[in-house]
């Protein structure tokens, strides 16, 4: 989440009078994140998350994240519900920006993850992809293999700045994923994004996912590699076996792996880890001049893939006591 577009005290006032939801009272930008702007929204009934889209979110790919959310609504996943205006609709515009207001979820997201938050993630993960199994609407990842190429050139001229024999290294890293990427994993709707700060918990148990922005239709296991990721790893770059062992057993009490998906989590994991070293990278190096937005460093995501581009085999990530 960011801020990236200021609101008017009186567009706000305009827009929210589109809903039933009462009279501002208050209107805070919120600072993490780096894709949307997002606002915290008070008003004398209650807490609400405000969202302008921004950057790499199309309009034409909004009823999907709204739909989504809607559906999973139905079926007790605890996720952000759009909330529809007074002519029916969940989408509408903001300051020239397509905007939405999703309800507020109690909780707070993981500042110190312990094997104990992963394992409810895991199954939560997998919750998410039964829930979504009957969603009818899809959309494309358009941040996998064929949008990391994309990146990869976007950024060939900057890359060398941040760190030398960075642009050779995920230009190697490219060509090996476009050769070894899966074809025919178990597919369906996943989050692509379950990072920690988009993952709520009150008094540990997990109280709600939100950030559905990049959500889309790909191999489930993908969801999963991402969490190793964003999850499993210390902050001296060391992997925790014991956090990814708790994530992949959660999720398989749900939802057991497949042996294809299995075998494929080593280069799952490569290519979650290069999606996101290169996304920071992209934002690293075209920073919007004044945004209220918190840069993320790539090179910790270099550090990450290099881990996995030495692992033996789907062991490493605790599968084997899957």
């Amino acid at each position: 989440m960011a801020v990236y577009t200021e609101v008017s005290d009186e567009d706000l006032e305009a827009f929210v009078a589109e809903y039933d939801i009462g009279a501002v009272e208050s209107c805070k930008g919120i600072a993490e994140g780096v894709e949307n702007s997002n606002y915290l929204l008070q008003t004398d009934r209650a807490t609400y998350i405000l969202t302008l889209y921004e950057k790499r979110v199309a309009r034409d790919d909004l009823p999907f994240f709204l739909g989504l959310m809607d559906h999973l609504a139905t079926r007790d996943f605890p996720s952000p519900t759009p909330l529809h205006g007074n002519d029916g609709a969940a989408l509408r515009d903001l300051c020239g920006r397509p905007a939405a207001i999703v309800s507020f979820l109690s909780g707070m997201w993981p500042r110190r993850i312990t094997p104990a938050h992963c394992h409810a993630l895991g199954i939560a993960a997998a919750q998410l992809h039964v829930a979504a199994a009957d969603y009818s609407i899809t959309r494309r990842n358009n941040l996998s293999v064929s949008g990391w190429r994309e990146l990869v050139t976007a950024t060939a001229g900057g890359a060398d700045r941040v760190s030398a024999g960075l642009g050779k290294i995920v230009s190697d890293e490219i060509r090996y994923l476009e050769s070894a990427w899966p074809t025919d994993l178990p597919s369906g709707v996943i989050h692509a994004d379950l990072f920690p700060d988009n993952v709520f918990f009150l008094h540990d148990r997990l109280s709600g996912i939100i950030d559905f922005y990049f959500a889309c239709n790909d191999f489930l296991a993908y969801d999963i590699a991402v969490c190793l990721n964003a999850w499993c790893f210390e902050g001296d770059g060391s992997f925790n076996i014991t956090k990814a062992r708790n994530l992949v057993q959660g999720y398989a009490t749900v939802r057991p792996f497949a042996s294809e998906e299995i075998a494929a989590l080593p280069v799952l994991a490569r290519g979650a880890a290069l999606r996101f070293l290169l996304t920071r990278l992209y934002d690293w190096l075209n920073h919007p001049e004044g945004a209220l937005v918190k840069r993320k460093d790539p090179l910790e995501y270099l550090r990450q893939l290099t881990f996995h581009q030495s692992v033996a085999g789907p062991a490493e990530y605790g599968l084997d006591a899957a």
